[in-house]
């Protein structure tokens, strides 16, 4: 079945919300509950958007793209979780993060991966819902996700910020200062130490 449903990035203004490997999705709560049974799981598939319309349900657990695969593939799935977590009456985080797990690509496991994302898109997404005979539910395709490009190496300056003249006047006087402070503190301290009797 084609839910009406289609992922999207939050409006809300969140910290690293889209950065150059990762990007955050709305939690899609509600959206399956009519089609789970308790052994069902939803994914996320990722494409490259240019990739997304030839992008073919796996029939099984077992033909899951994975992670690895994108490179070559275009696609992966990812973020396998229990349908019931998406569920209406389940509290659960508002986000999900795509990208966010640095430890787990080319370990050659078939577990799903969620790993950086190595190109900056764009990307198109959509949330699959599977049974134990395969596909049972799915939602539309999102809109295109570009990641953040990381600035170019000639775009940024090697040297340091200049300093205007001030800076250094006030910086020089600032550690003249500190200094004369730490000689009258030893100062004093050793002067109180000779006061006693000898």
């Amino acid at each position: 079945a084609l839910l009406p449903y289609m992922p999207h990035v939050p409006p809300a203004a969140l910290p690293g919300k889209v950065t150059a490997t990762t990007f955050t999705l709305e939690r899609p709560r509600c959206v399956f509950d009519r089609h789970t049974n308790a052994s069902d799981a939803v994914w996320l598939v990722v494409a490259l958007a240019n990739a997304s319309a030839a992008f073919r349900n796996p029939p099984s657990r077992a033909d899951v793209p994975l992670y690895e695969q994108l490179p070559t593939a275009h696609s992966y799935m990812t973020l396998e979780t229990a349908a019931a977590v998406y569920a209406c009456s389940v509290p659960s985080p508002a986000v999900l993060r795509v990208g966010g797990d640095t430890a787990c690509g080319g370990q050659g496991s078939r577990d799903p991966c969620n790993g950086p994302l190595p190109f900056p898109g764009p990307y198109r997404v959509k949330f699959l819902l599977m049974g134990c005979h395969g596909p049972k539910a799915e939602t539309r395709w999102s809109e295109p996700i570009l990641l953040r490009r990381a600035a170019s190496l000639s775009a940024i300056d090697p040297a340091p910020a200049h300093r205007g003249s001030d800076m250094v006047v006030i910086a020089s006087i600032l550690a003249s200062l500190g200094a004369v402070l730490a000689v009258a503190v030893l100062g004093a301290a050793g002067y109180g130490g000779c006061a006693g009797p000898c």
